[in-house]
């Protein structure tokens, strides 16, 4: 139905566009006389309020969507889809008229280019609208563009026959998300009844080094808004970004005493990323929270720690070490950091490190301990810094997320490992939605709705 609606839209156009213009083009060149000024006004208003309704309804269809970001970005590749047709479709008719009207063109060169001109100004006035109508809707509301395909669209837009490339790519890339979103949302509909992630005890998300959980950025993405539109109830762990695993540890325990007195839960399921997984656990074993946490779900944390970062902090220079980490800390604070320590956070990350921490954070028989792990196939799967990071973390540990080996990220009673069958695999920060990236072959946001689901199961 959508494509029949963008067919019609072309149609309606098409003929509003030329409709007029080649009566009146017919008209001087006595091919037609069957039009008169009066008419030719009527049918004007007409085909102006046609355009002026395209550039606002171009499918001509309802839809369902998730969200208006997401109809706008929908209506935004219709258009662009419509003025890609009509181009190509004019450029044709151009021609086709060109060859018709040249045994009828005057003897003056002038009074020709002068009709030619009055016929094409419209159409290329009505092509440039659509065109950045279209193209700032897509650009505007688009995740899935990122930032390379938008500029690459800026740099390769007036390229001839390239362009025409780099614009099909982008309502590709556009009408995929759209789908994307737009089954998600149906989806959601189905299962709303079930809640399928209302656990028994809330959720606490606790986040990994050198970031912090900002109000107006999500460090898990997409994930808490389709966690929560299936029921669950979430919490951050809103520990320090950069600090020791021990003092992250005490401000998590703290964060899970205020959830209890906030709601009376009893008790809370943890879902920790990276250093935060360590963060955790040290909370559980050390400080007392093991009564007040049912299940620890960890994200591909380095519970073996990571044989690169004992290399790198063997070689650097110490006077290095401490103007890197002098500068981060400066900057932690300014984001909200009471006290950061750079190099603590990444000592407590070495192999070395995470070796005496585990013989000394034993896993606690009252809580259900698992883990989660991925990792990518070649440097290019992942953003930076991760693309420069890969090579020298598998070259010393192995198979890896471009951060963690995956050897390093197995603990508990059960370790998950998603894998894509071919392409890019996951990396690091994939495993959170970084980057808000629709990945083929992985969808996060699923992958953690399954992942709740399980944990109510089990009755956490």
């Amino acid at each position: 139905m959508k494509t029949l609606g963008k067919l019609f839209s072309c149609f309606i156009l098409l003929l509003a566009l030329n409709l007029r213009a080649v009566c009146r083009f017919f008209y001087e060149y006595g091919y037609s006389a069957s039009l008169f000024p009066a008419e030719c006004r009527i049918l004007e208003m007409i085909c102006s309020f046609l355009i002026v309704y395209i550039n606002f309804f171009p499918a001509l269809t309802v839809s369902r969507t998730s969200t208006l970001r997401h109809k706008i970005l929908e209506d935004g590749a219709a258009i662009l889809q419509i003025f890609l047709t009509t181009t190509v479709l004019e450029s044709l008719l151009c021609i086709v008229m060109l060859f018709l009207t040249a045994s009828k063109a005057p003897g003056d060169l002038l009074g020709f280019l002068s009709a030619w001109l009055r016929y094409l100004l419209p159409v290329f006035l009505v092509e440039f609208v659509l065109f950045w109508n279209g193209i700032l809707r897509v650009y505007l509301t688009s995740v899935q563009l990122g930032i390379r395909w938008r500029v690459i669209g800026i740099l390769c837009g007036f390229i001839p026959v390239v362009h025409l490339y780099v614009l099909c790519r982008i309502i590709g890339i556009a009408r995929t998300e759209v789908q994307l979103e737009n089954e998600k949302y149906l989806l959601n509909l189905i299962r709303a009844e079930n809640q399928e992630c209302q656990t028994r005890y809330p959720l606490l998300l606790v986040h990994g080094v050198f970031f912090r959980d900002f109000r107006f950025f999500n460090y898990w993405g997409r994930i808490p808004g389709e966690l929560k539109r299936n029921g669950a109830t979430l919490f951050y762990g809103g520990q320090q970004s950069a600090a020791s695993v021990a003092e992250c540890g005490l401000e998590l325990r703290e964060r899970i005493r205020q959830i209890l007195t906030e709601t009376g839960c009893g008790k809370v399921n943890i879902i920790a990323h990276s250093k935060g997984g360590l963060d955790s656990r040290y909370a559980i074993s050390e400080c007392g929270a093991a009564p007040f946490v049912a299940s620890l779900t960890t994200i591909n944390t380095p519970h073996r720690g990571c044989i690169f970062a004992d290399y790198l902090l063997e070689k650097i220079p110490e006077s290095v070490c401490h103007s890197v980490a002098a500068k981060y800390n400066a900057a932690l604070k300014r984001f909200g950091d009471k006290d950061p320590d750079f190099l603590e956070a990444v000592q407590d990350l070495t192999a070395s490190s995470c070796s005496r921490l585990n013989k000394l954070l034993l896993d606690d028989p009252q809580v259900y301990y698992q883990s989660v792990g991925s990792k990518m196939r070649q440097a290019v799967s992942g953003r930076f810094p991760l693309n420069l990071s890969y090579p020298l973390v598998k070259h010393f540990d192995g198979d890896c997320d471009g951060l963690v080996s995956l050897d390093s990220m197995k603990w508990g009673a059960k370790f998950i490992c998603p894998v894509i069958p071919s392409g890019r695999g996951i990396s690091h920060g994939d495993m959170i939605d970084l980057n808000r990236e629709n990945i083929p072959g992985f969808d996060v946001r699923e992958f953690y709705v399954s992942l709740v689901k399980d944990l109510k199961s089990m009755g956490f």
